[in-house]
């Protein structure tokens, strides 16, 4: 078999992910018309909001505004898609929702969480279409600290769809304006504001010790079920806007529940378990970092390697993001502050919640926000909270290992004329499972068969393709 499509499919299957309704959530899906304003909403549609996304991106969780304010500070406002106004909790379409969990995004492929019709169509925030969402205000300083922040409903309307790698080009000065927005009064201003704010914002995470990667994300490009390359996505400034904005909003969203004193779903990196090898790959470069973790020092390491070797920062990076594990979903509850937080953020109150087309705990944090907004009881439990955390982080790693095999099959189709070539990469994982590595051109990952003794996360070494199987995702290396 080599039509990716299927392989995709196959691998959904595999990690018990649905992408069919059943009858009763298609049936609500048929009676769902768009949510019309209700009493209580600001009034924001006046506003030259705009979205910036994937160019192909068609399930739009957020929309942007800033304004100026007086002493250089900034306000920032986010407006996040309102779904809970459409999927009521325990609803059909939304326990179809919960069991996935989140979308999968296997290259050209999308498997939504909820329906294209919902998800893309009703509550997607699409241009020139009045939307109710909820909004998160941060006013930043003029040095990027966030002086205050606050947390209401509205109904707004998005000016200009903008895609990532035609507005970073211009803010990068590579390429003009795009014409959508140009064809705008104010939004170029407007997109120069924001870009100001983001790096402010930047900058003051950055001095606490946020940490700032550049990894190469292998994105197959298909037609007809047939994989034609990889396409690899690299950060711009757009990129870094939407992040810098997303991660001030999930922040402000944790510290609203928390003072509301209301339990609430946060996101947590732990502080790393191979800290011992960080220092390892540091000291390489001539750098001490201390003994225990500290993501300050990690920090400045990262930044003046960057500044240093820009062109393998990437593999750095890579090595860095295995070492540090992954993130998970826990339950925060009322009362003094715990030691969780985010590692690589350097935040200790964070959740995720803009984007709740995507991603379940984004909806149910979305439902949480709306219930103390209008001083009504929490929606769940804290036993429930804790249910859902549990099935969120396993379900967003099995569909991230779905998208693991996307790439690997995609990369498979793609190296299978290649047996007996050899190849420079980088080790990306050492465990009991086996030995991995990430070929430098094309940028395919595969476990290492024989010969990976000795071989370490950040190495760079030399290996020979052995084998390819694009039906189970599998590339397999000889080390050299």
């Amino acid at each position: 078999m080599t039509d990716f499509t299927a392989v995709v499919l196959l691998a959904l299957r595999a990690d018990k992910f649905d992408p069919d309704l059943d009858d009763a959530s298609r049936a609500q899906l048929a009676s769902l018309k768009a949510a019309t304003p209700v009493a209580g909403l600001k009034d924001l549609r006046a506003l030259i909001w705009s979205s910036i996304d994937n160019a192909e991106s068609r399930d739009l969780d957020q929309i942007e505004y800033a304004e100026s304010l007086p002493g250089g500070a900034i306000r920032v406002l986010v407006g996040i898609a309102d779904v809970d106004v459409l999927i009521a909790k325990g609803s059909a379409l939304d326990q179809h929702a919960m069991r996935n969990a989140t979308s999968v995004y296997a290259g050209s492929a999308v498997y939504p969480m909820l329906p294209e019709e919902i998800s893309t169509g009703l509550t997607s925030l699409n241009q020139d279409v009045d939307r109710i969402v909820l909004v998160v205000e941060v006013v930043v300083g003029a040095d990027g600290t966030r002086q205050s922040h606050d947390v209401y409903r509205a109904i707004a309307t998005n000016r200009a769809k903008l895609a990532y790698d035609t507005l970073g080009a211009w803010l990068e000065g590579r390429g003009p304006l795009p014409p959508v927005a140009a064809s705008i009064p104010g939004l170029e201003a407007q997109l120069w504001l924001q870009d100001r704010a983001a790096s402010l914002l930047k900058t003051q995470r950055q001095k606490a010790g946020a940490l700032e990667f550049e990894t190469v994300e292998a994105t197959p490009v298909t037609q007809d079920g047939k994989v034609q390359s990889l396409a690899v996505t690299r950060k711009n400034r757009a990129r870094d806007l939407i992040e810098d904005f997303m991660i001030a909003a999930n922040v402000a969203i944790a510290q609203y529940l928390a003072e509301q004193n209301r339990s609430a779903i946060r996101r947590v990196v732990r502080v790393p378990k191979r800290w011992a090898r960080i220092v390892e790959i540091a000291g390489k470069f001539g750098v001490t970092l201390p003994a225990q973790p500290d993501p300050k020092p990690l920090s400045e390491f990262l930044a003046a390697r960057r500044a240093a070797d820009p062109l393998r920062f990437a593999d750095l990076s890579l090595s860095i993001v295995k070492l540090l594990g992954a993130g998970e979903y826990v339950v925060d509850r009322p009362g003094p502050a715990d030691d969780q937080g985010h590692f690589g953020l350097a935040a200790h109150d964070y959740s995720h919640a803009t984007a709740p087309n995507r991603r379940y705990a984004d909806l149910v944090t979305q439902r949480l926000v709306k219930a103390t907004l209008a001083g009504a009881p929490a929606p769940y439990t804290d036993d429930e909270l804790d249910v859902i955390a549990k099935h969120c982080t396993e379900r967003e790693n099995a569909a991230n290992h779905v998208e693991r095999i996307a790439r690997k099959a995609a990369a498979a189709l793609l190296l299978a004329h290649r047996i007996g070539d050899v190849f420079d990469a980088i080790v990306t994982g050492v465990n009991s499972d086996g030995t991995y590595v990430r070929l430098l051109s094309p940028p395919a990952e595969g476990r290492v068969m024989k010969g990976e003794q000795g071989m370490d996360v950040g190495e760079r070494v030399r290996v020979k393709l052995i084998r390819t199987d694009p039906v189970h995702g599998f590339i397999d290396f000889e080390g050299m």
